[in-house]
C-alpha cells in the first residue's frame, strides 16, 4: 500500500486577524506555530496537514495580519517536506465557490500545496470546503484516511450548540474510510470513524472551560496522539464566591475570566479584586458580570432585574420567531464574536 506519509502532524482553524486584527491574537499565533513546530521536529514528523481557516476574514486581510500569515507559512516550510494546506470556508470569498481564495499566494512558497478541489494522493483524500454537490462525491472515493473541512450534521459547533441536520452530507457518508481528520468546529469530538480534532488554541467564551486543543500527530497505521499547547491562553467562567475560595488553583496566566458576582460586594472592592488578580496572576482580561437583584420601591412590588448585555442580547436572540432567522445561528455567531 502506497503511503502519502509517514509521520504527520496536522493542526487547523488558526484564524489569523481574528478579533479586529488583534496583534494579541497574532502574535498567540505565531507563538503556536513555533512550539508545533518544535513539537513536529521533535517527533520526527515530515508531513503537516492543516485543515482549514487560516485567515479569520474573508473579504479582506489586514497587512499587518498578512506579515503574521507569511511568516508561519515560511516556518512550515523551513521544517516540513511537504505541507498540504485544506482551505475552509473563510479561506474562502465565496462561500459557495473556490474562485478566489485569501492564501492563493501561498502556492508560491516552497513545500506548500495548496489543495483547490478533491484530491486523493497515496491513500489519502484531501478535501477543502465543498461546495455545491460536491458532497455526493464522498461515498464514492477510496482512501484510508480522510482530511478535510467538514460541516457534518450533529457534532458540536461549540460546547452548547449542535449542527442540525441540512438534509445533504451525512456522517455515514464516510462509512468506507479507516478514520476521517477535519477542521471547522473547534471543539475536539469523535464519532465513530470521524474525528474534529480541535482548533490550535481557545479563541473566545465558546471554547470557556474547554482546553482540549492544540495539534495532532499521526503516524500511519496507528492512533493520532494529542498535544496541548503549554501557553495557550484560556477562557473559564466562575462564580466570585468559588474564585475567592480557591485563586491559585483556579487562576492562571494568560487566562480570560467572567466572574458572577454573586456575593455581596461593593463597587470599590468588585473593581480592587478585578486589579489585583490580574497583577498576581497575569491575566489578561476579567469581566465582572453583576448579578441579577430584586429591587422594590416605597409604591410598587414590581420585580426589576439587572442584567449583563450578554444576558439580554442572549434573551432577545433566545426569543426571536422569525421564519427569515435561525436563532441558534445567530447565538452562534454572536458567542463568537
Amino acid at each position: 500500500m502506497k503511503k502519502l506519509f509517514n509521520k504527520a502532524i496536522a493542526f487547523t482553524d488558526i484564524h489569523l486577524g481574528a478579533k479586529g486584527n488583534s496583534q494579541i491574537h497574532n502574535n498567540d499565533c505565531i507563538n503556536f506555530v513555533k512550539w508545533m513546530v518544535e513539537v513536529g521536529r521533535r517527533e520526527d514528523c515530515e508531513t503537516c496537514f492543516f485543515l482549514g481557516d487560516y485567515h479569520n476574514n474573508r473579504a479582506s486581510i489586514n497587512i499587518v495580519t498578512l506579515n503574521y500569515s507569511l511568516r508561519c507559512l515560511e516556518l512550515l516550510s523551513e521544517n516540513f517536506k511537504q505541507v498540504y494546506f485544506i482551505p475552509g470556508n473563510h479561506d474562502l470569498y465565496y462561500r459557495d465557490k473556490r474562485d478566489v481564495k485569501s492564501i492563493e499566494w501561498a502556492k508560491h512558497i516552497s513545500g506548500i500545496n495548496i489543495i483547490d478541489g478533491i484530491t486523493i494522493i497515496d491513500n489519502v483524500a484531501l478535501v477543502p470546503w465543498m461546495v455545491k454537490d460536491e458532497y455526493k462525491q464522498i461515498p464514492k472515493i477510496q482512501a484510508k484516511y480522510m482530511f478535510g473541512h467538514f460541516e457534518l450534521p450533529h457534532f458540536k459547533m461549540n460546547a452548547m450548540i449542535e449542527m442540525p441536520d441540512q438534509g445533504e452530507i451525512k456522517r455515514e457518508d464516510f462509512k468506507n474510510f479507516d478514520h476521517v481528520y477535519s477542521g471547522h468546529f473547534h471543539k475536539r469530538q469523535t464519532y465513530k470513524n470521524i474525528t474534529y480534532m480541535g482548533n490550535c488554541f481557545p479563541h473566545n467564551y465558546a471554547d470557556a472551560g474547554d482546553n482540549e486543543r492544540g495539534c495532532m500527530i499521526l503516524e500511519w497505521d496507528k492512533d493520532p496522539i494529542y498535544y496541548t499547547w503549554p501557553d495557550q491562553p484560556t477562557y473559564a467562567v466562575y462564580n466570585l464566591s468559588t474564585l475567592l475560595d480557591d485563586p491559585d488553583g483556579l487562576l492562571k496566566p494568560g487566562m480570560h475570566i467572567r466572574v458572577n458576582l454573586d456575593v455581596n460586594v461593593s463597587y470599590e472592592e468588585a473593581n480592587f479584586i478585578k486589579e489585583n488578580f490580574i497583577k498576581s496572576y497575569n491575566l489578561r482580561e476579567i469581566t465582572l458580570i453583576p448579578a441579577k437583584r430584586e429591587l422594590t420601591d416605597f409604591t410598587s412590588t414590581a420585580e426589576i432585574k439587572f442584567e449583563s448585555v450578554d444576558q439580554i442580547v442572549v434573551g432577545q436572540l433566545s426569543e426571536l420567531d422569525s421564519e427569515h432567522y435561525d436563532k441558534k445561528i445567530l447565538l452562534d455567531i454572536y458567542r463568537n464574536l
